[in-house]
């Protein structure tokens, strides 16, 4: 069995190809292609398949991880939508909630009026109503609803949500609106709230709708291109694509669901952390995975990615109610700008240099500092070992951008590169902190792993900022977002509405509507092909105390549920509420509001790391002059460089030291120490501990 791994990021396409067999690995990284990420997908998949000298009919299943809808939200480039409304609705989309993301701000960005996905004069209403049972209160007017779908394509409308009050509970209205629309502008994508997130709450409800409409188009189009590609280079296998909950889908679940890939590259990653890290027994983990433009962070508790609730998941500014594991990005990489403000504060990040011009140091005419001409100005990086020296770094222009910032601040050099790392190094430290101690977390019961091409350099001293004493690098930093999409299955939801308090549930009602989406997942997996030895059914709800705002996420017991049952869910929730917020209303009676069904459908993936080749080394392939803050001055370390993959397994060394490879280069400071362990993973400790 032979799968394939490629996740596309804006500059490079990685790849990593396992055969599952033989317990071997293939990695390979090509240049991105923005225009088409179809085409930069192909041209690695034919480079890797010769490297491991294999035919691309050999592959029997391709897993993919696209940035193609985060991508259009970022850059708010999607598809001319239009949106289907009842009488009277037409702005919910602007109006939001009284809430507001900056409690305390007047001045602050809301996406949804100052960039709406949806324009005004694309949002047009129709008769008809059901009331808050779903019952029908006015027919829907379907004589008008293809006047406005006419209207709608005059105006050279390329997408459309229908968003009908209620749908929630009863979708009729909203389906065959949909088939309307499909009647009448068969060219235009057509997406319905209820298909999309099937919840109350009509704005969040409505905008997750309109951000499926939005970028629909175009995942579709690249999807069925993608496909296509494939297949003229005789790729039989299955293709399977990385969905924001951490789990894969097939095309036609994309195709009809483009919404559930806006996480897709990122979650790849932190799946890819969480994987390594849990064979090693570290089961608390906070992921950080550096790229050249920003930093991605995950946390992984007891095993388990932590999900976004309804309170923190969004997308660009927008809220969406999606399944989605929590992810905290910001603009902080290997490209971000070092400058001083017209305040006179040195900063770094989020503006970046990107791949072209780059970093000074790439030598493609980069005026501004970069991180990357920092850490070669400090002596992190080998300016002739950069890609395992397929690359060559211009440490004197890295140094002249520097030299430059260094007079504006009145500093030498060195004291202006370790100063552009720290000021990085703070803003991702405070970002984890908000995922971590903001939310009752001691981040350092945790272990961090660094990823990413630029996640090594960083992660020990971002570690000893926290009081993290345990740092954890994968054999392949730069790819392990590849290395995550061959640790999925298939993952399927479904959710229904249920609003049930204690003390007056309907229990047949209740394990009716379990059942009911049991099977509905259960009919997704036998179009797929699933057996059923292979398939699991996870149980979920949706609770909160009766009059409270949002809820947090339980799990259900299989079978009925009757009192018995449920005396468990209702203890699960205080336990819950205490550990989020710090207390519970034992008396206060809880409401269930939505429940749910997460399906897994077992696909052949990695069982276990491939062991280590002990390259026998303690070796080092050089030295360099290497600065490093120690009791807060700079002292310049004679430095050892590397080979990573030839050094010898379980032998523990001192740092400062550098590791070299081709995907990325690790950096150890003084008063840490490093061993490659069976797994070929890099672990660092502090020496104090």
């Amino acid at each position: 069995m032979i799968v394939l791994g490629v996740d596309v990021g804006g500059t490079f396409t990685d790849l990593i190809l396992a055969d599952l067999d033989q317990q071997k690995l293939t990695i390979h990284k090509t240049t991105s292609t923005p225009s088409n990420p179809a085409i930069g997908v192909v041209t690695g998949l034919k480079a890797i398949c010769a490297k491991a000298a294999i035919a691309v009919s050999d592959i029997d299943s391709l897993f993919h991880g696209t940035t193609v809808g985060t991508n259009a939200m970022l850059e708010n480039d999607g598809a001319v939508t239009g949106m289907i409304t009842n009488d009277g609705f037409r702005d919910v989309l602007h109006i939001g909630r009284h809430q507001r993301p900056q409690h305390y701000s007047i001045m602050q960005d809301l996406p949804w009026q100052n960039r709406p996905l949806i324009r005004r004069r694309h949002r047009l209403t129709v008769t008809g109503r059901l009331d808050a049972a779903g019952q029908e209160l006015t027919p829907l007017d379907e004589e008008g609803l293809r006047r406005a779908a006419k209207a709608l394509v005059e105006n050279g409308v390329e997408a459309v949500l229908v968003g009908f009050l209620f749908s929630y509970v009863n979708p009729a209205h909203e389906r065959r609106a949909a088939e309307i629309l499909r009647e009448e502008m068969p060219d235009v994508f057509v997406t319905t709230s209820s298909d999309v997130a099937p919840q109350f709450r009509e704005f969040e409800r409505f905008t997750t709708g309109a951000m499926s409409a939005f970028i629909g188009p175009r995942v579709r189009s690249y999807i069925t291109q993608l496909q296509r590609e494939l297949s003229d280079q005789g790729l039989k296998g299955e293709l399977h694509v990385m969905t924001s909950s951490g789990g894969v889908a097939t095309p036609k679940m994309i195709a009809e669901k483009p919404a559930s890939t806006l996480l897709s590259g990122l979650v790849a990653g932190v799946r890819g952390g969480a994987w390594v890290g849990s064979h090693i027994g570290a089961n608390r983990l906070i992921t950080l995975d550096i790229g050249g433009t920003s930093a991605d962070i995950g946390i992984v508790l007891d095993g388990r990615l932590t999900e976004a609730d309804a309170r923190s998941a969004s997308i660009a500014g927008f809220p969406v109610l999606l399944p989605m594991i929590d992810i905290h990005t910001i603009g902080a990489g290997g490209g971000s700008i070092a400058y001083v403000d017209r305040g006179g504060a040195f900063r770094v990040g989020p503006e970046s240099a990107g791949a072209d011009p780059g970093p000074a140091a790439y030598g493609k005419g980069g005026d501004k500092p970069t991180v990357t001409d920092a850490n070669l100005v400090l002596g992190r990086l080998a300016p002739k070992n950069f890609l395992g020296g397929d690359m060559t770094l211009d440490a004197d222009a890295a140094r002249q951008v520097i030299s430059r910032l260094a007079a504006e601040l009145g500093r030498t050099p060195e004291e202006t590169a370790e100063g552009a790392l720290t000021v990085l190094n703070s803003n991702m430290a405070n970002a984890i902190r908000s995922r971590t101690v903001q939310k009752g977390i001691d981040p350092r019961d945790f272990t961090l792993s660094g990823f990413g091409g630029a996640g090594p350099l960083h992660a020990a001293e971002v570690a000893g900022m926290l009081g993290v004493r345990r740092v954890l690098i994968p054999p392949h930093p730069g790819i392990t977002s590849a290395l995550g999409l061959l640790t999925a299955d298939l993952e399927y939801h479904a959710l229904r509405t249920a609003f049930a308090v204690k003390g007056a549930v309907d229990h047949p009602r209740l394990s009716g509507l379990f059942e009911d989406m049991e099977s509905e997942l259960n009919g997704i997996f036998d179009s797929d092909g699933v057996p059923a030895a292979k398939r699991r059914m996870l149980r979920e709800g949706d609770l909160r105390y009766v009059g409270q705002g949002y809820e947090l996420k339980i799990d259900f017991p299989d079978g009925p549920l009757d009192d018995a049952a449920l005396q468990q869910v209702w203890q699960d929730f205080h336990d819950r509420h205490r550990a989020e917020y710090g207390h519970a209303f034992e008396a206060s009676p809880i409401e269930i509001v939505t429940v749910k069904v997460r399906g897994l459908g077992e696909v052949d993936k990695l069982g276990t790391p491939p062991l280590a080749q002990d390259g026998g080394s303690t070796e080092p392939v050089g030295h360099g002059d290497c600065v490093f803050r120690v009791e807060d001055a700079l002292q310049t370390f004679e430095t050892p460089y590397y080979d990573r993959a030839s050094l010898t397994t379980g032998q523990e060394m001192s740092g400062p030291a550098i590791l070299l490879q081709t995907d990325s280069t690790t950096v150890v400071p003084p008063g840490w120490r490093f061993a490659v362990d069976k797994y070929a993973n890099v672990l660092m400790t502090h020496e104090e501990t």
